[in-house]
């Protein structure tokens, strides 16, 4: 009997530790960036894309920090698109995020991209 109440409980402790984390999916750090800079989320361009947030003076493309490469691109177009300069909010998770660092910031101050780091553990 005991085997069979947890085999009832288990997975919906699991689901709730599911749940307790998903607020830190990347939508949770666009929104806590950009309300920092009174910003719009997920403003949408003619094209149907969606700048992440959008503020009086950045078009800022926020991501995981794995994802720096395509961060790059997302902000410039996304700039080019709105007038406004380009930024990356990057999502540091581990001390290994450095190496994506890193590579951002080479090429953030070769394109003139403003970078925001968004540091897990101090959310």
């Amino acid at each position: 009997m005991k085997k069979f109440i947890l085999l009832i409980i288990l997975p919906f402790l699991f689901i709730g530790c599911l749940s307790a984390t998903k607020k830190l999916n990347e939508r949770y750090y666009q929104i806590n960036l950009c309300n920092k800079f009174d910003g719009k989320t997920e403003y949408v361009l003619k094209d149907r894309t969606r700048v992440d947030c959008l503020t009086d003076e950045y078009a800022i493309e926020v991501d995981f920090a794995k994802k720096w490469a395509e961060s790059i691109g997302q902000s410039l177009y996304y700039a080019h698109m709105t007038n406004k300069k380009p930024a990356v909010g990057i999502i540091i998770d581990t001390q290994k995020d450095k190496r994506y660092f890193d590579r951002l910031n080479v090429m953030a101050k070769k394109y003139n991209i403003t970078i925001f780091i968004i540091d897990k553990e101090e959310q």
